[in-house]
């Protein structure tokens, strides 16, 4: 399985959300909270091409965006293939 990364803060709802469906797959992840670490959000948001809100969530090299994204890869059936290693 590819490494997970995804940046979120503690106050976020969608962050939560994002978390519950990889937690549901059995994905395990890597976590950055922006909001402890703000130098980490500047790598956040170079990494996302300019995106600032959280979460942005990256799969090995791909960044796969936010929560709605997430959601929807699931939803169209790509979102193992994209874990897939």
């Amino acid at each position: 399985m590819k490494a997970v990364e995804i940046y979120t803060s503690p106050l976020c709802g969608y962050c939560h959300q994002a978390k519950r469906l990889l937690k549901q797959k059995g994905v395990k992840f890597s976590e950055v909270d922006v909001l402890t670490s703000p130098k980490r959000k500047q790598e956040m948001i170079k990494r996302a091409n300019g995106g600032r809100t959280v979460p942005q969530i990256f799969i090995g090299t791909t960044h796969v965006g936010g929560c709605d994204e997430l959601y929807a890869l699931e939803r169209e059936g790509k979102l193992d293939p994209l874990l897939a290693a």
